[in-house]
């Protein structure tokens, strides 16, 4: 299993602008095509305006497959366009873990 990290730092003052844009238009989307989040945040201390949130797949191929069927779909389109033109984000990032293997056998306990 891999784990995809999502960051997004958003403007200040524009995070909830884009939480709500998001939770509208993406999340509806990214449920039915990548459908195992792992969870979904808003930085509470630290880098504040932040967003992170995590995806879940079997491995690489699994990921690329399921963010190509998203990407396909002309709602995601519609949905970067509205993104990119209301200019709410600083920066995105992601990275893609995996379980280290004492995490892995502890966890199987």
């Amino acid at each position: 299993m891999i784990v995809d990290v999502r960051i997004y730092t958003c403007l200040p003052n524009r995070m909830m602008e884009f939480v709500k844009l998001y939770e509208e238009k993406a999340w509806p989307l990214q449920l039915k095509y990548l459908e195992n989040c792992l969870g979904w945040y808003t930085t509470v201390e630290g880098e504040l305006n932040t967003v992170v949130h995590l995806w879940s797949y079997k491995d690489q191929g699994d990921r690329e497959q399921r963010r190509a069927a998203m990407a396909a779909d002309p709602a995601w389109a519609s949905f970067l366009a509205e993104g990119a033109k209301a200019g709410m984000l600083v920066k995105m990032e992601n990275r893609i873990v995996k379980e280290a293997p004492h995490f892995t056998k502890w966890k199987a306990k």
